[in-house]
């Protein structure tokens, strides 16, 4: 039984790594490919979906494509840009939150794209070692997904914890001090990393050779942005306040008619999907947008592509862990109950293997909650997803390094030595030991 057991998790693992070395819809089609292996090959019974997370994602990358396609997106990164060049000397500590606050709103990190001109163009400007700011903006965005009301990793999240009384307004009161804090410590240790510009001898000998050349990019300029785009990002920022709201207090949310006669609350779940249509319905009417526009949008098209990805990647963690769940309990329950530190420590390493928040929240969640671990003490471990920038291989990772004239942001010649490492691992470290306080004291 133990060799098939690891024969399936090989399968597993190739799945993943193929999927994710291909890249786009393919991680979701070899989630396919490696339920059709397991059910075909070892007889397991194939998974649920996770409706709940898929629903969500699709309600606020539609809202989100029609914000961008009213020039929401635009005004945004415009406030971004008058933001960081105000104060260009606190690149460091601005730039991270910047990121963050963005990445909450938006539901996803692709809004970080947007903001890395900016950002290497301020600092750079400013003879402020690019390094500093670009290898942490990474880093704060990521962490956005897991302090966001409607990313998709929160979505899975709330889908396996909401059933046991653990809703939104408790994993934000964990998470968000958490993640504040972990961001301003990082931000404190990069800002003194690596030489100033003048004093780096790589970046010199660069400029004197004449490979550095000024980016072309130019941000938009608030005064040309149209009041509907000014309307749509006032609107899609409401519905967000609005989930927050409802997930901080229960009386607030539709009440539903249960079977017995008595009353509860809506699942936030189900809200969360439906603030943000009505959030894309408005936008379109206010925005004038025709909706034949927002499948176009860059933003709807990654997230239908997270949207695939998500659904393969699912099917297969929950045919395999399913089929376990009472096995990997027994095997990993008397270390876990004794050392409570292991959770978060596995959360890292599996998001570092999958380069994928949400899968690493689908795979070891169900573990923990099978082995009676706390809720609290669940989400915070969960921060330790950031692990998915251990390995320099993220998107925003790469993008990073090649918007980054300077040079200062790279890989090193030992692969995980990278400017991503450090801020990563002490915003992973912090986030977690405070979140562990914080629950340990209010729950």
């Amino acid at each position: 039984m133990s060799w098939q057991i690891l024969a399936q998790g090989l399968v597993v693992l190739s799945c993943l790594g193929i999927g994710s070395r291909m890249g786009g819809v393919a991680v979701g089609l070899w989630g396919g490919i490696g339920v059709l292996l397991l059910s075909a090959v070892f007889h397991l019974t194939p998974g649920g979906f996770p409706i709940a997370a898929i629903t969500i994602i699709f309600s606020v990358v539609t809202a989100a494509g029609a914000m961008q396609a009213a020039g929401g997106i635009d005004y945004l990164v415009g406030i971004a840009h008058r933001i960081l060049r105000s104060r260009p000397n606190a690149i460091t500590y601005l730039a991270p939150y910047v990121s963050w606050i963005f990445t909450i709103g938006a539901g996803t990190g692709n809004v970080y794209y947007s903001l890395l001109p900016v950002i290497e163009e301020t600092s750079y400007s400013n003879s402020v070692r690019p390094e500093r700011p670009l290898a942490l903006a990474p880093e704060a965005s990521q962490m956005g997904i897991t302090s966001s009301p409607v990313s998709a990793a929160m979505a899975v999240l709330l889908g396996m914890l909401s059933p046991l009384g653990f809703e939104l307004g408790h994993v934000l009161v964990i998470v968000l001090p958490s993640t504040v804090v972990s961001i301003a410590v990082a931000a404190l240790i990069q800002n003194r990393v690596g030489k100033e510009l003048d004093h780096d001898p790589f970046f010199l000998s660069r400029l004197e050779a004449g490979e550095i050349q000024k980016p072309d990019y130019t941000p938009p300029e608030l005064e040309h942005i149209t009041n509907r785009a000014k309307w749509s990002v006032a609107v899609f920022l409401s519905g967000i306040l609005l989930v927050v709201m409802f997930g901080f207090v229960d009386s607030l949310r539709p009440q539903i008619l249960m079977p017995d006669g008595l009353t509860q609350p809506m699942a936030m779940t189900q809200l969360i999907a439906i603030v943000m249509m009505v959030a894309g319905v408005v936008i379109i009417v206010i925005g004038k947008v025709h909706p034949g526009e927002i499948p176009r949008s860059d933003v709807f098209q990654s997230g239908m592509v997270s949207v695939l990805a998500l659904m393969g990647i699912a099917w297969m963690a929950n045919t395999f862990i399913g089929a376990h769940k009472e096995l990997l309990s027994s095997v990993m329950l008397g270390q876990v109950k004794q050392h409570v530190w292991l959770l978060p420590v596995a959360y890292y390493a599996t998001a570092a293997l999958t380069t994928s928040q949400s899968t690493a929240t689908l795979i070891i969640t169900p573990v923990a909650l099978a082995m009676g671990i706390a809720p609290e003490f669940i989400v915070a471990s969960w921060l330790a997803v950031i692990g998915i920038h251990f390995f320099p291989a993220n998107g925003s990772q790469i993008a990073t390094i090649q918007f980054d004239r300077s040079g200062t942001t790279r890989i090193g010649g030992f692969v995980l030595n990278h400017s991503f490492l450090l801020p990563n691992v002490v915003v992973a470290i912090v986030s977690v030991i405070v979140a562990f306080l914080i629950a340990s004291a209010c729950f």
